[in-house]
């Protein structure tokens, strides 16, 4: 018995091993063809603010790349800041995990959940070496949340929202840190930034493919640049204003040397590189975080989209996007729908590394769409769910939905009114109904908001006075 059973398992063996073998060998050739992944994240940049849409503010290194790239014009991202860079990292939209509402507050105990799966995680685990420059903002009370926690082998940078871009500090408290351990040290945050990432490219060593997340804060307020380039936009008479541009060019210079860090390195054939902001330029004071812009006049300009930062409009959450990876995707215009949650699985596809391990992914891959205009799998945009409102899109066809008394209804056709100008929501009340049913089945699948539930806390532990809530409160008296 035990002979037979030997000589069924060698027979079977035998028949796997050339199965394996090229299996195996698969494997072992699959880093040389594997890209290299550089992600880079600019932080509450207005459409427009990119010479690639028509402004007047510098930024040849990101129009370079996006002329040679593909230009995604119908990207889309979560409205705020820490949902955004969550839906990202996660693949799954954020109010899937209470991430939907605002962003972390420098007070809150919370954080991107643990049992979550991060893209470094998944690209780590398929052998990739795996680096952040830059903003975090998914939680920093524990360090059970930060980078170095989550899957990413290196992390330089801040780990909340807004920062003091000489002083290292977000309200007056230094958030800087290497690996964990907080760093004394000087410079313009986004030039440290641009020289770091550059750093870990040259000293990477290419046995290995890299992931680099490179998240500026630039140009979020404080709105603050060295004076060589503030010098560079006298003729912008608006102090705040000639900032922003300041900010964005120098930026794009930091960009610009990393991308010839890779030329340098002999990387770049083989790296892709995406560029995104994590929501439209912000057009409201009170989303400005711990900085006090109520005097100023807000610089960012997100051409024909309505609204802005926090908002569900086309403003606040389309945003200017770009890939590039030179002889593997064709250069040009992509209209087709993208949502950041598609980036997590698009890029796990094209690293060889595994999605099943998480949650089931909301994202679904779009290679075709961005290396050659091919249609979009993406038939629905969930542009966010909260207690207080929802919007989603099917086709053309969106629809916000305002809950608090008196609730409001807006239907637009985003192919024919991308400004969203006509609201058409008593001409169809068909599919009104159909997308608010929509709306009503995801609220059902969704978790509690966690800035909520803090800020409900404070409420109550404050019951002997008027509670001291975060800034980002005030987002939700604003109507889209």
């Amino acid at each position: 018995m035990e002979r037979r059973i030997f000589l069924q398992n060698s027979l079977l063996l035998a028949g796997l091993a050339p199965i394996a073998l090229k299996s195996e060998m698969a494997f072992a050739q699959q880093p040389a063809s594997r890209p290299n992944i550089v992600y880079i994240v600019a932080d509450d940049l207005g459409w427009k603010d990119v010479g690639f849409h028509g402004s007047d503010i510098k930024t040849p290194n990101l129009d370079k790349l996006a002329e040679g790239g593909a230009r995604l014009e119908q990207f889309y991202v979560q409205p705020m800041c820490t949902p955004t860079r969550a839906a990202l990292l996660t693949g799954r939209y954020p109010f899937r995990y209470g991430l939907q509402t605002a962003v972390i507050p420098t007070p809150s105990k919370y954080g991107l959940p643990t049992d979550e799966r991060l893209l470094p995680q998944a690209l780590k685990d398929a052998g990739y070496q795996t680096a952040m420059v830059g903003k975090w903002h998914l939680g920093h009370s524990d360090r059970k949340y930060w980078p170095l926690q989550r899957g990413f082998d290196y992390h330089y940078g801040s780990m909340v929202g807004e920062i003091d871009y000489f002083k290292h500090t977000s309200g007056n408290v230094k958030d800087w840190f290497r690996n964990n351990r907080p760093l004394e040290e000087t410079g313009y945050v986004t030039k440290l930034w641009g020289e770091d990432a550059v750093a870990q490219i040259n000293a990477h060593n290419t046995d290995k493919p890299l992931f680099l997340y490179l998240a500026f804060t630039a140009p979020h307020a404080p709105y603050q640049a060295p004076q060589d380039y503030l010098d560079k936009y006298k003729s912008i008479e608006d102090p705040t204003r000639r900032a922003y541009a300041a900010m964005i060019t120098a930026m794009d210079d930091q960009i610009g040397n990393v991308v010839a860090a890779l030329d340098k390195k002999k990387m770049r054939d083989n790296t892709l590189i995406v560029f995104m902001s994590d929501n439209g330029g912000n057009q409201s004071a009170m989303l400005s975080g711990d900085v006090d812009v109520s005097n100023l006049k807000l610089p960012a300009d997100n051409g024909p989209y309505r609204g802005g930062k926090g908002m569900l409009y086309e403003g606040g959450t389309r945003v200017a996007a770009f890939a590039n990876w030179p002889g593997h995707i064709q250069p040009g215009e992509v209209k087709e729908v993208i949502h950041v949650v598609d980036m997590f699985p698009t890029l796990a596809a094209l690293a060889g590394a595994d999605t099943t391990k998480g949650k089931p992914l909301d994202g679904v891959d779009v290679w075709a769409t961005i290396s050659g205009g091919k249609p979009s799998p993406r038939t629905e945009v969930v542009y966010n769910i909260e207690p207080f409102r929802g919007g989603v899109r099917e086709g053309d066809w969106k629809l916000i939905w305002r809950t608090p008394l008196p609730s409001a209804l807006e239907l637009y056709n985003i192919a024919e009114d991308p400004s969203e100008k006509t609201n058409v929501a008593d001409k169809h009340p068909d599919i009104v109904a159909r997308l608010q049913k929509r709306i009503e089945e995801l609220a059902r699948e969704s978790a509690k908001s966690l800035f909520l539930v803090d800020a409900f806390a404070a409420v109550k532990a404050n019951a002997h006075g008027a509670p001291s809530l975060p800034t980002d409160e005030a987002f939700f008296t604003q109507g889209d």
